[in-house]
Formats: structure tokens, sequence, C-alpha cells
């Protein structure tokens, strides 16, 4: 009997539906190579629920979600509902989907393509090889904390907010942390600022108190001015960067800026029993429907649901090998290409993917 996973597919807005339209084209590619089955089901979400509902994550939605293995979601939002009010606005959905499934650990690969060095705004001898991955707190630290407000003191305007950590929250991306470098080149870097918050020293502790357990994977330490600096100056020495959510916004976006190809960059958001894979791009809303979009970030996304949440390593290692060969025969969708290469369009990368698989 075929092994069976649940996937629900949330196309979104903008390009969404073409990209995911591709996305699982190559998913049916690897049914076929694999023999498993996806049952897949299809939501609302963003500007298409509202438009359908009235809400940017309808209930059904959120039911298909909890019923799934994972949730494939490609983009949301556009010009069109940007006069809503703010809780009614497709971003509204996304942000309440991850905190429904309480995902708290976003997880950004930063893989330099040899056929897209050049995009890069380092020298090659520097990102040639680059291929780590920031593991960013989700759903604490700052941006959540408690007290936070706006107020006046001493007849002027005071802002404040908390950073907080408790044990449990930096125990458990800690341990993801250091299971996926497991499955890599066994390398940890957690990034804190412990010489000036005691929020830091709690966090420094506790991942030392979780490295216990993994004594065959590298930790090392890293303030967080100093792993911007050096990301810039050695981003080849660092394999898995594990950080709380405000350091791994920023440290994050600065990863993804180095390879230069910010279209090709997929995402994960887990939690303790869910997962959302999405591309790290926007709805481009410019482009959508003309069928020029790039899915390789969708695609590449995909081959991290397989990978992390099914397990299926072979076959999402396979997607990101096809994904390469394809680069390096000159395939290219509008947004990377350069003269002397060949300019296809979203299905025709997804094609040229799916040959190489």
């Amino acid at each position: 009997m075929k092994k069976e996973y649940k996937i629900l597919v949330l196309p979104g807005d903008g390009i969404g539906p073409e990209i995911t339209k591709a996305t699982l084209e190559v998913l049916k590619a690897i049914e076929k190579k694999y023999d498993v089955k996806f049952d897949i089901k299809e939501g609302l979400i963003g500007g298409a629920a509202i438009d359908e509902t009235g809400d940017p994550l309808p209930e059904e939605t959120l039911k298909l979600a909890k019923e799934s293995d994972a949730v494939l979601l490609a983009a949301v939002g556009g010009e069109k509902w940007d006069n809503l009010p703010t809780d009614k606005r497709p971003e509204k959905g996304l942000l309440r989907i991850r905190k429904e499934l309480d995902l708290f650990a976003n997880i950004r690969p930063g893989k330099a393509y040899t056929a897209l060095l050049d995009a890069s705004p380092l020298k090659e001898n520097l990102i040639k090889g680059v291929d780590l991955l920031v593991i960013r707190e989700l759903t604490g630290g700052i941006y959540f904390g408690e007290p936070r407000g706006i107020e006046e003191r001493n007849g002027e305007k005071v802002g404040y907010n908390t950073m907080i950590y408790s044990e449990h929250e930096i125990e458990r991306i800690a341990k993801l942390a250091f299971e996926i470098a497991r499955t890599r080149r066994k390398k940890v870097t957690s990034v804190d600022k412990a010489n000036v918050l005691e929020v830091s020293a709690v966090w420094r502790e506790v991942v030392n108190k979780v490295w216990a357990n993994y004594q065959d994977v590298e930790l090392e330490h890293m303030y967080v001015d100093n792993t911007a600096m050096q990301l810039v100056r050695r981003p080849k020495d660092f394999d898995v960067i594990v950080t709380g959510n405000l350091f791994g916004d920023i440290i994050s976006d600065e990863a993804g800026a180095l390879t230069g190809s910010l279209g090709m960059l997929p995402s994960a958001s887990i939690g303790e029993r869910y997962a959302l894979y999405e591309p790290v791009h926007g709805s481009a809303p410019d482009i959508a429907g003309k069928n020029i979009a790039n899915p390789t970030a969708m695609i590449l996304s995909a081959a991290m649901m397989l990978d992390i949440t099914f397990k299926m390593h072979d076959a999402a290692k396979d997607i990101q090998d096809a994904v390469e060969k394809a680069l390096n025969d000159g395939y290219r969708t509008a947004d990377i290409w350069q003269p002397g290469t060949k300019k296809v369009n979203t299905d025709e990368m997804a094609q040229a993917i799916i040959e190489k698989l």
C-alpha cells in the first residue's frame, strides 16, 4: 500500500495560483518516482478568501490545516485590499494561521547557486559554496512580550517593549536546531547578546543545557552584531544559525540577501504538531496572470516539506538537485534572466525542473 500524505495547498493571491500549479506538477513527478500519494486539498487565504467569504482566514481553511500533515502556501496580499481595516487585510490571514497552528520556528535557507553567483552582492570567492540555514524563534521575544506600550512620562512620549523568553521556548527551538544540524554539517551557531541582555544570558544557558544531548554537533555562541559582520566576511563558515525573534528577523534577511536571488528562497514555519511551507517572496500582483513568475522558491518550499515533515530526504534532495541542474543548463525566469541564458515562463521552468528529476 502506498504511503499517503495529506497536504493543504493555499494558492492565495497574485502569482500564487500560477506558482502553485507549477509546484503541484513537480509533486506529481515525485509521486511517480517514489510511489507515494499526496492527498491534496485546496483552501482559501488572504485576499482570495476575503473576496469569497469576507475573512482572510476562514474557519474551513483552519479546519483543513489541522487535518493535514503539512500546509503549502504561495503568497497573500495586493493593492486591491490595501484600503481595508488592518484586522481585515490579507496579511492577517497569514499571521493568524501561524498563531493558530503555534508555529514557533521559522526556517530560512541561504544557498548560493553556482549558476547565479553573479547576482550576489559579495565577491564570488566569498559566496561560492554558501549553504546555511537560519532558524528564528517565531512566537516569543520582544514582538510578543508584555508589558508594551506608548505613554507620556515627565512631559514626553515614551515607547517601551519587553524582550522575554522562558526556558521551554528556548529549549524547543534549540532542540529543533540541533536535530536539523544532525542532517547537515553538524554545526550550530547560537546568536544572542549575552554580554548586555539578561534574556540572552538565559538563552545561552538553556542552549548549552540542550546541547548536552547533542554532543555530536558542534556549538558556537556568537553576539548578534558580530554575526551580522561575519555573515558578510565569511558566510561559508555557517551551517545552522539559531536565534530569537528580533535578531532572527534581521539575520534571516541578511542571509537571504547574500545569495542575491530573493525570488529563489523557500521557508518553513514549524510547530509541535503542524508545519507551513511558503516562499519568502510576495504576491507580485503586477505580474500576476502572465505566466512569467519564478516558481522555484515555492518548489523548493515543497522540497523542505518533503525533507522536514515527511522525512523524504532523498526526494527533497532530488528536487534541490533538479533546480540546480536546470539553472546550470541556463533556464531562467524573467527575474533572474541574464543575456546568454534561456528565458522561460513559469510552466517551462517547472517542466525544466521535472525533466531533471
